[in-house]
């Protein structure tokens, strides 16, 4: 077997290229180079703050948020995206390394995750790509759906006691006695019910404009708060439209009285009652809504099936708030390869 040449790589990559590497999209349609200056400040030192210039350089920090888009993009664990990008030859040419080049390890990409979560700088990023999809033309038009999708976690084997006292804002004594065992509980994550069944984990809570079907705005919960709640904080006030389109849980009469106040024109689905079913124009008008309304219900099904999945394996709400951050992020990029490519139509 002969050693592989540069013409042999390029011809692998002219391959690729011919069933469409959807990678080179991606790396073509993202200002990569926008995000560095948030991503400097949060994993390399000022000049002045470091001790020494010796040792090995710090990961160029665009190639290290490249990687943590691809991981989020196939919702790989640290250990597998390691792997990836040794084995594959398309996220190395997405993160412009050669097959001579070090890969950036487990622990590495652990490390340089972790210190976004810890400085909140996700929702940073995510911000500054949907500003920037603005500032391009895909603007939030034709109105506005609000939703929210389960987020699940592993769960967890608590006693009851336990569960109770982690409610209370309080840690289990025998779990003082075991930091190792402490570090893997999860005291932030709770239980829901949706259609009689039990889920736990947290919520994705996202604002969706009707027209390019971007994310414009999430919040991220632990799975028990209800779904009206983060209502409010979503709302987007620079959608060109008036329109808010939601499902049941989110319908009262302050949340009609509030958008109403405020010149929103409610779209929100109707809600039965005990006793009170719903009546016969309010079923067609709820079918009327809900044929804009699962807009929404898109974006959470090329997550869970375009993205490998929601379920996420980070512990504690800090940390699901990056994962969350940034599936929503990806989501975005994603969503724009597809208008780039011509493959998504507006409205």
């Amino acid at each position: 077997m002969g050693q592989m040449g540069f013409f042999d790589l390029e011809d692998r990559y002219a391959g690729l290229d011919k069933f469409g590497d959807p990678l080179v999209l991606l790396k073509k349609a993202v200002p990569w180079e926008d995000f560095r200056p948030e991503l400097q400040a949060v994993w390399r030192l000022p000049a002045e703050q470091r001790k020494s210039n010796a040792g090995r350089p710090p990961w160029d920090e665009v190639l290290m948020f490249k990687v943590l888009v691809l991981q989020q993009l196939y919702n790989l664990s640290d250990d597998q995206i390691e792997y990836q990008i040794r084995d594959r030859l398309s996220f190395m040419r997405f993160l412009d390394l050669g097959i001579e080049d070090r890969v950036p390890d487990a622990k590495t990409v652990w490390l340089y995750r972790e210190k976004l979560a810890q400085a909140g700088m996700v929702k940073v990023l995510f911000d500054k790509f949907e500003a920037w999809l603005r500032d391009n033309g895909y603007l939030a038009m034709g109105g506005q759906i609000v939703d929210a999708s389960i987020v699940p976690v592993p769960r967890q084997r608590n006693t009851r006691e336990e569960n109770e006292m982690i409610k209370a804002g309080k840690t289990p004594p025998a779990w003082e006695e075991k930091l190792h065992k402490k570090r893997q509980k999860d005291v932030d994550a709770r239980w829901t019910k949706k259609h009689g069944k039990s889920h736990y984990g947290y919520k994705n809570h996202v604002n969706v404009d009707r027209r390019h079907k971007f994310i414009r705005d999430y919040e991220v919960s632990d799975a028990s708060v209800h779904d009206s709640q983060k209502f409010d904080a979503l709302i987007d006030r620079d959608n060109t439209a008036s329109d808010v389109w939601a499902d049941s849980a989110y319908r009262s009469a302050e949340t009609e009285g509030k958008l109403a106040e405020r010149g929103y024109r409610s779209h929100i689905h109707h809600k039965g009652r005990r006793g009170k079913p719903l009546m016969a124009r309010q079923i067609k008008a709820n079918r009327t809504r809900s044929k804009v309304r699962v807009r929404v219900e898109h974006v959470f099904g090329f997550q869970a099936y375009c993205m490998g999945g929601k379920f996420i394996r980070s512990i504690g709400l800090v940390r699901a708030r990056a994962k969350i951050g940034m599936m929503n992020l990806v989501y975005n990029m994603s969503r724009l390869v597809q208008f780039e490519r011509g493959v998504a139509v507006p409205g």
